[in-house]
């Protein structure tokens, strides 16, 4: 894996997602973690937006992908964004975490936190 990257965290979007009818009608604040794995050799000698992925329209792009669509399962939502991602071919790999802080759960806890990666 290429050892370059660029990671966007603490992308915060409200949504409804979840397994509950609560969670699909009332919403909760959602974290997404993306971290994509490319070479920056060109734009780092470049200095070119062009030469790299523009990490503020990717950033909207995520977001309204995640709350723009529903799901049940926050595995799903770290695999539609592992897709958007991986559409641009620069891409070599990308690792996403969907942290679920207001998670219905009966028991005190900080955050549920999925984990995946992806590469080609």
């Amino acid at each position: 894996m290429n050892r370059d990257s660029i990671s966007l965290l603490g992308l915060r979007v409200f949504a409804y997602h979840g397994v509950l009818e609560e969670e699909k009608s009332a919403g909760q604040e959602f974290v997404v973690d993306v971290t994509l794995h490319l070479d920056l050799t060109t734009p780092a000698s470049s200095d070119d937006l062009y030469d790299t992925v523009d990490y503020g329209a990717l950033a909207a792009a995520i977001h309204n992908r995640v709350a723009g669509e529903q799901w049940n399962l926050i595995e799903r939502v770290a695999d539609r964004v592992a897709d958007l991602v991986m559409e641009d071919a620069r891409v070599s790999a990308v690792e996403v975490r969907v942290h679920k802080p207001a998670a219905p759960i009966s028991v005190p806890f900080d955050d549920v936190v999925i984990e995946l990666r992806r590469s080609r």
